[in-house]
């Protein structure tokens, strides 16, 4: 593709459907990152607009005004705001609910005071017929001087059309919806020459919310608001001001252009689908259900694929094990880096599946409704209803979860609900969950469909969930604060899954998931595999003696010996030192070293366990095909008992549903709170936690 020739923004409110539209203009050529100098996601992509004309598209969170609430939205302000950023839009498409289009305007107004070229896109047209509603479009459009297109976002529907208004030349609107007070235009001309700003909403921004544009530097922040002060320029009685009047625009616009409004009555069946869902008694039963659907579902439909996926990397290592030619470089590719990868690759099926349920209550409009219908048991807790979506969110990874906080408003509960996310077993958690399940759950069925291992790992999550909220009752009792918070939320309407959305979420997270764990496991397998099989000059010299010696008389076959030499040089390597140095401090919790160089090399990430274990057991392994299951299952300790029992498997699973998950949730923690304090509370109570309640469980089960 050629380099994009336009750059444009995708603006509005959240759930306007901006998302289904970017998924559709940009298909499969995007990628996620962060805007720079805060952990927001920035969603862009390219899209050929025409033979002639490519453009970069750029996703940005949903926002009602340019006066923001949260961190997400004050993105949103800087972008426009900034015209000399490198994400300044060359043009904005402003998706509109057609069903609410008078709290989509506000924003619109702003835009078009801004002098950004602006398209207006009505969304959610077949709803807005089935209400009755009948909108003028050309109306519309020559009372805001601007283009309006008319789509349906969830089905494609219009989008060429956009595309070619997107590829035809576009001037900033000439209907001026806000007319700057008089009395303030003195300070408002200043801040507009000394900035060399473009308009004076430009400048009249700049003096209302200095503090939110962090492109400005310290000198200019003070620069503003000693103007401010030197006009006795106060915001909010100016905002306020504005606000009512855009309103009064707005409503003149609507009467103008809706030549029907809206009937009430085409709801009817979505509040009728409410009273159950939301129900206090049945809402709560059918959200356990929709989990308990989840978790079955991960072990019962992913099954199949795993067994292939792990048979078919045992046999590779196999193969290339027999096949290539002796040395170290052959070795560290079949013993190292295959059974690494190996170790993350065979959990896709069931993170698809978990990322695929997330993306289907998502799009249903479901998981508005499990956070309001959660607001109350949750603020018992001193948490918000708004933590849900980071609480939900967290069974994919806590990274994104907690930077999902940023959507509460208030201090303390965003602070709590920070630190009790990782609480939530996250994706990562997910192989270390399974293999461990499958070791010592039984793959029975009750009254021929409920999964004993569904239920285990059911289970396990629940266990977080309730090491969450007990977490974060006691830090409601001891951080002390008087500010007060309420739930006020728009209902999406309840929609059938779009499954091109549902299919482009599964393959991006997938992905990601992968791609970026598989630098972290790739790098640690090639570490781990030469610390595995390195060690001081003499003490790997002296094996074959030493196990010459001990093997006298025994009449062991040549592979036997040669599998006793490999153990005696993995335990006498680097790595074995490392894990034998761990091992007094572990083996309380029935762990021996091996497991104990697990833990340290899966604070990088949780999925990296598995990957360790099966480079670990690898390690001069010479059994036909043998699959990772089968490698822990086979694996004995010094007295000859199975190193993955009942005892230490159910203490592993406790330690890693209570323990930090890794070193990356800990770095996304001080970036969301702008220190070391929290992060590393946290780590200390979740490490405690997760180690005496390990302790207990073995030391009452062995």
């Amino acid at each position: 593709m050629k380099e994009p020739a336009l750059r444009i923004a995708l603006a509005g409110k959240p759930n306007a459907g901006k998302s289904s539209l970017f998924n559709h203009l940009t298909g499969l050529n995007q990628k996620i990152g962060n805007f720079p100098g805060v952990t927001v996601d920035k969603k862009t992509g390219y899209c050929q607009l025409s033979e002639a004309v490519s453009a970069e598209i750029i996703d940005l969170p949903g926002t009602y005004s340019l006066y923001p609430r949260t961190l997400d939205e004050r993105v949103v302000t800087e972008v426009f705001a900034n015209s000399k950023s490198s994400l300044f839009p060359d043009r904005v498409v402003l998706i509109a609910d057609a069903t609410n289009l008078k709290n989509c305007l506000l924003l619109l107004s702003q835009l078009v005071d801004l002098n950004l070229p602006t398209i207006l896109a009505l969304n959610m047209v077949d709803l807005a017929a089935r209400s009755g509603q009948s909108i003028d479009v050309k109306k519309l459009s020559e009372e805001l001087d601007l283009p309006v297109v008319m789509i349906n976002a969830r089905l494609g529907e219009g989008v060429e059309a956009l595309k070619r208004e997107l590829t035809k030349p576009l001037s900033p609107s000439r209907r001026k919806t806000f007319t700057i007070s008089p009395e303030i235009m003195e300070p408002v001309s200043i801040i507009k020459q000394h900035f060399r700003l473009a308009s004076d909403y430009d400048a009249y921004q700049f003096l209302q919310q200095p503090e939110n544009l962090k492109f400005l530097s310290d000198e200019q922040k003070a620069f503003i608001r000693k103007t401010a002060g030197d006009f006795q320029f106060f915001p909010a009685k100016y905002q306020g001001a504005e606000t009512i009047q855009r309103y009064a625009f707005i409503q003149n616009i609507l009467n103008a252009a809706v030549i029907r409004a809206s009937d009430s009555d085409w709801k009817k069946a979505s509040y009728s689908i409410d009273r159950i869902l939301t129900h206090k008694v049945f809402g709560y039963a059918i959200f356990l259900a929709v989990l308990f659907l989840i978790f079955q579902s991960i072990f019962a439909w992913a099954t199949i694929p795993m067994d292939f996926i792990d048979s078919s990397f045992a046999q590779l290592s196999h193969y290339l094990a027999k096949t290539l030619p002796e040395g170290p470089l052959f070795d560290l590719l079949a013993h190292g880096i295959i059974p690494g990868i190996g170790g993350i690759v065979i959990f896709i099926p069931q993170i698809a599946i978990l990322f695929a349920f997330i993306a289907i209550l998502e799009e249903t409009g479901y998981m508005a409704r499990v956070v309001f219908l959660m607001d109350k048991i949750m603020r018992r807790f001193g948490l918000h209803g708004k933590s849900v979506v980071p609480l939900m969110s967290g069974m994919a990874c806590a990274i994104p979860a907690i930077m999902a906080t940023r959507t509460i408003d208030n201090w303390k509960e965003r602070i709590i609900t920070i630190f009790v996310t990782p609480f939530m077993s996250c994706s990562a958690r997910l192989p270390v969950f399974t293999i461990l399940v499958a070791l010592i759950v039984p793959d029975n069925k009750v009254l021929g469909f409920f999964n004993f291992q569904g239920l285990a790992l059911m289970g396990l999550y629940l266990l977080g969930f309730l090491a969450a909220v007990f977490s974060a009752a006691v830090m409601s009792y001891l951080i002390k604060s008087e500010e007060k918070s309420y739930l006020v939320m728009e209902m999406p309407t309840y929609k059938i899954p779009r499954w091109k959305n549902v299919g482009y979420t599964i393959l991006e997270k997938t992905k990601a998931f992968v791609f970026e764990a598989g630098k972290v496991i790739l790098a640690i397998s090639i570490v781990l595999w030469v610390l595995a099989s390195y060690g001081p000059t003499e003490e790997m010299n002296a094996g074959k003696t030493v196990v010459a010696e001990q093997t006298r008389g025994m009449n062991l076959t040549q592979e036997e010996i040669d599998n006793r030499i490999a153990s005696y040089h993995l335990e006498h390597s680097y790595a074995g030192k490392l894990g034998k140095t761990l091992e007094p401090l572990i083996r309380p919790l029935g762990y021996d070293w091996k497991i104990g160089i697990a833990l340290i090399t899966s604070f990088a990430a949780r999925e990296v366990f598995v990957g360790t274990i099966a480079t670990i057991y690898s390690i001069g392994n010479t059994e036909d095909e043998v699959t990772i299951k089968e490698k822990l299952r086979q694996e004995v300790d010094a007295r000859g008992t199975p190193s993955f029992g009942t005892a230490t498997s159910l203490s592993l699973l406790v330690f890693y549903t209570f323990a930090m998950q890794c070193a990356s949730t800990l770095a996304v923690v001080y970036r969301e709170t702008k220190g070391w304090k929290w992060p590393l509370i946290q780590l200390l109570y979740m490490t405690t936690l997760a180690y005496f309640s390990a302790l207990v469980i073995y030391q009452t089960l062995k």
